[in-house]
């Protein structure tokens, strides 16, 4: 965990984008890779290449999940009925750690994984403290009442960096929410462009 709240910013330029679309991000000042060859040109990538790059993006953005969690997901995505694509991604969003970092009861994914982790975070009246739980279409999340004074919540939620969206009900002043509904790819607030179409050929091959 720590390593990976340590580097976050190292996966914007190494990834060669802002990934996050912060404003804090090195990628804004430095817009190439890290280290002495970040800077050279670089030949056109395959297409393995790009898929494999469209995988690391998404995979990166939902906290940096490790490749087996990552790949699970996948495969119960292609189970589901419907565009695997868009399964992917309602999985993804469906995440407890998504959905507290959308409703922003934290700034950065990572930090929403670790309110979870440290037990601030009620799904349906139970504490749930699993960051990969899968939150159903109705249910309620809140943040424990003990937990409701912390500063780093009251910090995040004033921050006008990004908006709730609409598949979020929020009731900020309780800080509590409801999941409407799984999204659709098309309703994700990504500040990057995303290819879950990509992923699903990066997998499939």
């Amino acid at each position: 965990m720590t390593k990976r709240l340590n580097s976050k910013h190292k996966i914007d330029r190494r990834l060669k984008v802002n990934l996050w679309g912060r404003p804090k991000s090195p990628f804004n000042t430095r817009a190439y890779g890290p280290g002495q060859h970040g800077q050279t040109k670089t030949s056109k990538p395959s297409n393995y290449g790009i898929q494999l790059n469209a995988k690391q993006k998404l995979k990166a953005y939902y906290g940096n999940i490790n490749e087996r969690q990552f790949r699970n997901i996948y495969k119960k995505a292609a189970m589901l009925r419907g565009d695997t694509s868009e399964n992917l991604i309602g999985l993804l969003e469906r995440r407890l750690d998504a959905i507290i970092y959308r409703a922003k009861f934290a700034t950065t994914i990572f930090s929403a994984r670790q309110l979870i982790n440290h037990g601030h975070v009620k799904v349906n009246n139970k504490k749930v403290n699993i960051s990969s739980y899968l939150v159903r279409e109705e249910d309620t999340i809140e943040i424990r009442d003990k937990s409701k004074q912390l500063a780093i919540i009251d910090i995040a939620l004033a921050n006008k960096e990004r908006e709730t969206p609409e598949y979020i009900q929020m009731d900020e002043k309780n800080k509590k929410l409801k999941f409407v509904r799984i999204p659709k790819f098309d309703e994700v607030p990504y500040p990057i462009v995303m290819e879950p179409n990509l992923v699903v050929e990066y997998y499939s091959r």
